[in-house]
């Protein structure tokens, strides 16, 4: 298998019995190895063949989402026991469903409606019990009231007085006065309007009072509970009496029946206290049988669920062939990997035996010059650094996939900008998280920034890891330099020199194994040690990933045949590139290796501006003035020569490939002398020799100021390894030392808080976002831009797999 290229794929024609064909596409679903194409496009949904099948599971789906919703008011979560499909056919799955539907809703109408007249009976006791307190303290007052309203009016009689005595009423005050009442309960929070609106419309002729009910009452209509008031309302007059029901009614006030009668009034309460009995206990038996259905619908829900949801996939899939002349065969074409051929095969026959069909599916594969889709094989490792890729673009069939390398140079260069071995043991521990408890999280619905936290736990734990081995070299832990292997080779000549770091500094040891040498840390002079070390790791780094990126382009072109840009793109890209940046990478081993003092600026700049000047102390090595030269010359020649000979080069080759074309062959007399007028003998595009050469110069020079652009990009691994060892340096020496240096126990838990949380969200959160994304866009801009096309498209097969990723998701 080539790790680079994507799978082979074929294009293939697949005949199936319509007595075979649903089981056919279930078993390929299980296998996941085809990807099918729609050969009925003109055709609406409902024109298909499958229509009605789809319908029917699209009502089940419906059936199982209302189930869903009951299970979630209940408090009940379908069950995660393992789901065997076959379990379940789907005809009976049909009808249990609906009889499950109608039995859940009717339990639902009713257990509505006793709720109902259980919340009326529960506030008719609360108006009894309330009213009844105060009915006949209230009654008196409204009576006296009535005859000293009586009173006025039959000695006033104004227009203005309020309305007392109505048509049917005596004005004698010596006769005894008839009063009428109304009880019930109104909400607390529109008592006061209530009161006053009833005033404004009697003119006060009413007596009311109210009373608040200590809990709230579950309210019959609306069925929520609300704050409420009980009140009685006395009245004179039926006018009156029309205008407070009115009013009632308004402001969603419940009126009770009341009795005057303290003996009835007993009575009634204890029938209502019986009723409600009662009811409670009807109510709790339909609870407890709602609550049995649910538990089983629960049980199979997932079940049934992904069932439903492989049924209606298949039936999908089924519209998507097109049925033969006698409708006897579904005719079905997709894209599937070549190495699936067997299986898919065995699929086939396996299927025609189980459904004891007397005619075999056919398998046959097409040719076709169409794109085939881009498949790669992948695993819970690697699938999330080819998403990194696929981000991008995916690759085109065949093209070399960046994936493969990515696994390796995108941590790396993360690990290059993160470089703090404690910082990245921070990092493994959180991963570790993740990876120890996958299977658990595999199967529960995460927020956002966890799911993705999650989904890229491998990338992290890569990134972790290299951040460790950088931070060993860096020799930093949270910016703190520790002699892990070994003593410092540097010691001072005498005792005055206990703090310094070059000055008065003496080599007694040998050379300190691995990293960095801690008395080397903070070092100054006219830069930095470990800054001038990073910044030339980072070009060091840049020039070989460019090259790598170069050396896939012509892995590319070689494998497609492609020798124009073989010989007219890769070498001279190659050349330009390593005659200015590869010379500077060189330079820099050099200097490394032989200690020089040499100015790596002044050589690099003089070697433009001077090239025939001598380098004087500036020289590394023997012979370096005429390479210098030579490169330069190389240099130079290499832009003309990716910028002229491949547009002449690729008009050639069009006029060959073309030539003779304008004659036609010679037919026989009696075979009509026709084309289609889409072969490729009919017409062809004209070659446009001034686009072939626009585009080559925008290629080129695009490449030329990009080699220099990428270059300095690669810069930001050294400007961000510096920020981040900066920051640290600054919450270490800033924030804990400082804390430390108070000798108070509160100062210091307070500093080391500070610094935690500091940490936390500065170095291991946003440096880790801002590394991660400065290092994919060194993946995407300078590395796959030197080869990569990514305007493929992805395989999607028909699996049922993907439906099991939607149910945990």
């Amino acid at each position: 298998m080539d790790l680079l290229r994507s799978e082979p794929m074929q294009l293939v024609q697949l005949i199936i019995p319509t007595e075979s064909a649903y089981r056919a596409i279930s078993y390929l679903g299980d296998l996941g190895l085809c990807q099918f194409k729609d050969l009925n496009a003109e055709k609406s949904p409902f024109q298909r063949t499958y229509a009605a099948q789809i319908k029917r599971c699209g009502e089940m789906t419906r059936k199982l989402r209302f189930f869903k919703e009951q299970m979630a008011k209940a408090g009940l979560s379908p069950s995660t026991r393992s789901m065997r499909e076959g379990e379940v056919d789907l005809d009976h799955l049909e009808v249990k469903l609906a009889e499950l539907e109608a039995e859940l809703i009717e339990n639902n109408v009713n257990n509505d409606k006793l709720q109902h007249s259980y919340s009326e009976l529960l506030e008719y006791k609360l108006v009894l019990q309330k009213v009844g307190e105060f009915f006949s303290p209230a009654q008196k007052s409204a009576v006296s009231q009535q005859r000293e309203l009586g009173v006025q009016s039959s000695s006033e009689g104004s227009i203005d007085s309020p309305l007392l005595q109505e048509q049917e009423m005596t004005t004698e005050t010596s006769k005894p006065i008839k009063l009428g009442f109304t009880a019930g309960l109104v909400p607390g929070e529109k008592s006061m309007s209530f009161e006053r609106i009833l005033f404004r419309a009697t003119r006060g002729n009413l007596f009311l009072k109210q009373a608040m009910i200590e809990h709230p009452v579950l309210d019959p209509l609306s069925g929520e509970k609300v704050d409420k008031n009980a009140f009685l309302i006395f009245y004179s007059g039926e006018r009156a009496n029309s205008k407070i029901l009115k009013i009632c009614d308004a402001f969603g006030a419940n009126r009770y029946p009341f009795t005057d009668d303290l003996g009835k009034q007993f009575q009634m309460i204890t029938e209502v206290s019986g009723r409600l009995s009662e009811l409670k206990t009807t109510i709790d038996v339909g609870l407890l049988h709602r609550s049995t259905i649910l538990q089983t619908i629960g049980y199979h829900y997932e079940t049934w669920s992904l069932l439903v949801k492989k049924v209606k996939s298949i039936y999908h899939t089924l519209n998507m062939f097109s049925i033969d002349v006698t409708k006897k065969c579904l005719v079905a074409e997709g894209w599937c990997p070549v190495f699936a051929t067997n299986q898919i095969q065995g699929a086939l026959q396996r299927a025609s035996m189980d459904s004891k069909s007397q005619v075999g599916a056919i398998f046959q594969v097409l040719h076709t010059k169409e794109s085939p889709p881009t498949y790669f094989q992948t695993n819970k490792f690697t699938s999330a650094f080819q998403e990194i890729v696929d981000a991008y673009g995916v690759a085109k069939y065949r093209e070399a996939n960046p994936g493969v390398f990515t696994i390796i140079t995108f941590p790396f260069l993360f690990a290059v900008m993160f470089g703090d071995w404690g910082h990245g043991i921070c990092l493994l521990l959180a991963t570790s998280y993740f990876i120890i408890r996958e299977k658990k999280f595999s199967g529960q619905k995460l927020g956002d920034i966890v799911e993705m936290t999650f989904g890229g736990r491998y990338v992290i734990m890569m990134m972790a890891l290299f951040s460790i081995y950088t931070g060993l070299i860096y020799n930093e832990f949270f910016s703190v330099p520790f002699e892990l292997f070994g003593p410092s080779a540097y010691g001072c000549r005498d005792p005055s020199c206990r703090d310094a770091r070059t000055t008065g500094l003496i080599r007694v040891r040998r050379i300190y194994p691995f990293g960095l040498d801690p008395k080397w840390h903070g070092t100054r002079s006219e830069l930095p040690f470990l800054n001038s070390l990073k910044m030339k790791i980072s070009i060091l780094l840049g020039v070989a990933q460019m090259n790598l990126g170069i050396m896939l382009s012509y892995y590319n072109a070689k494998y497609f045949g492609n020798d124009i840009n073989i010989w007219h793109q890769f070498i001279p890209q190659m050349i330009f590139l390593n005659s200015l940046f590869g010379y500077l990478s060189l330079l820099i081993i050099v200097k490394w290796c032989t200690g020089s003092q040499a100015d790596l600026y002044h050589v690099m700049i003089y070697m433009f501006l001077s090239p025939t000047d001598d380098l004087g102390e500036n020289q590394l090595f023997v012979g370096q003035k005429f390479l210098q030269i030579v490169l330069l010359l190389l240099a130079v020649i290499a832009v003309p020569w990716m910028l002229f000979p491949k547009p002449f080069l690729l008009k050639k080759q069009h006029q060959e490939r073309h030539q003779g074309q304008s004659y036609s062959l010679l037919h026989a007399i009696d075979e009509p002398l026709e084309r289609e007028p889409h072969s490729d003998t009919a017409h062809h595009e004209e070659f446009d020799f001034s686009d072939v050469f626009v585009h080559q110069l925008i290629h080129t020079i695009e490449f030329v100021l990009g080699a220099v652009s990428n270059t300095a990009s690669y810069l930001r691994l050294w400007a961000l390894s510096l920020a981040h060892s900066e920051l640290s340096s600054v919450f270490y020496d800033k924030v804990l030392l400082l804390a430390w240096g108070f000798n108070n126990i509160v100062v210091i838990i307070i500093g080391i808080t500070v610094f935690t949380f500091a940490t936390v969200g500065v170095l291991l959160i946003m440096e880790t976002l801002s590394a991660f994304l400065h290092a994919l866009r060194l993946h995407w801009v300078e590395f796959q831009n030197k080869f990569y096309e990514g305007d493929g498209y992805k395989f999607c097969p028909f699996s049922f797999t993907s439906l099991n990723e939607e149910d945990g998701s």
